[in-house]
């Protein structure tokens, strides 16, 4: 079985390829990534030399690049994990988002279609459907999509563009749509890593607004075995959210991490909103549990400790 991985040098890229590797003896895994500065071969560098391991650095909406790696590879399976995703950078900028998040996923989709790939996975963000109010129930595969940055608007037209490969080319797309994910590796420009490395340097805290918007967060290790399920038994033209059943504000979780961290509250330091700024996301993952028999293992209160004390004891890979 061949994979082509997109994005595979990113934090859940790579998380993702070391996973398959161990999982799946039989497989042979193309990472193809553009190396942007949320790349890093060093989070591979344990597998550079396995003989079933091979990278590509290239650009996912370069066609030319893309159909020679087809041909050649002859893939069964592709998995897109390449994607612009900061949001505050697709406020600054919103084109890059839309070049790599739209463009590569339409280079990508037409390549699998010329070439009969078997599955393709889009794998996309609960950031798709909006803001939830406090009260609201969780978001399902059925919640209309609402995106309100470029970042998830560019997401959510991959998404679609992925539907449709599907209802006119046949093409068997399945979509997953990830609450936000954690762990070791992840960039430091992400919401945990940064308040554990600006705590490490008893730094300032920057936290947006009042604190108080609502986040459901999944180790990355349990979104990739969720990854791993959708493309063995998840049903071609579907969707499936990928939660944890794990709700914070943001402020409750900056002062987790102080407190796990014998920091001060002081640290603390609110800033101005971010524009445009979700209230709220939590996803139900009731599809997936049912049809796929995933349930996240990895608990909040064990995961946020390890990911603490893997900064602690390991200089980052990126400066902050």
């Amino acid at each position: 079985m061949k994979i082509l991985v997109t994005g595979g040098a990113g934090f859940i890229g790579s998380k993702f390829i070391h996973y398959l590797l161990k999982e799946h003896r039989d497989w042979y895994i193309v990472n193809l990534d553009k190396l942007t500065y949320a790349g890093n071969l060093e989070n591979l560098k344990d597998v550079e030399a396995n003989p079933r391991y091979r990278f590509v650095r290239g650009d996912i909406a370069d066609r030319g690049l893309v159909d020679h790696l087809f041909r050649e590879e002859k893939f069964d399976l592709v998995a897109n994990l390449a994607a612009e995703s900061h949001v505050d950078r697709s406020i600054l900028d919103p084109a890059p988002f839309i070049e790599t998040n739209v463009k590569g996923t339409q280079v990508l989709l037409e390549a699998a279609r010329q070439h009969g790939v078997r599955r393709f996975l889009q794998v996309s963000t609960d950031e798709v459907y909006g803001s939830l109010q406090p009260d609201d129930p969780p978001f399902t595969e059925e919640s209309p999509l609402k995106p309100n940055s470029p970042y998830s608007a560019s997401k959510a037209v991959a998404d679609l563009m992925g539907r449709a490969y599907f209802v006119t080319y046949g093409l068997p797309v399945v979509i997953t749509r990830c609450s936000n994910n954690y762990g070791p590796y992840q960039h430091p420009e992400k919401f945990i890593p940064t308040i554990i490395l600006n705590a490490l340097a008893d730094k300032p805290i920057p936290v947006y607004g009042d604190g108080l918007n609502f986040r459901d967060r999944i180790h990355v290790e349990d979104h990739c075995r969720s990854l791993d399920l959708v493309l063995q038994k998840g049903q071609a033209g579907e969707v499936y959210n990928v939660g944890a059943n794990n709700e914070h504000t943001n402020l409750d979780i900056v002062k987790a991490i102080l407190r796990l961290m014998n920091k001060p509250e002081s640290l603390i330091t609110f800033v101005k909103d971010r524009p445009g700024h979700d209230r709220r996301y939590v996803i139900k993952p009731a599809k997936s549990e049912r049809e796929l028999g995933w349930c996240p293992l990895w608990d909040f209160t064990t995961g946020l400790p390890e990911m603490i004390n893997w900064y602690i004891n390991h200089n980052p890979l990126h400066p902050s």
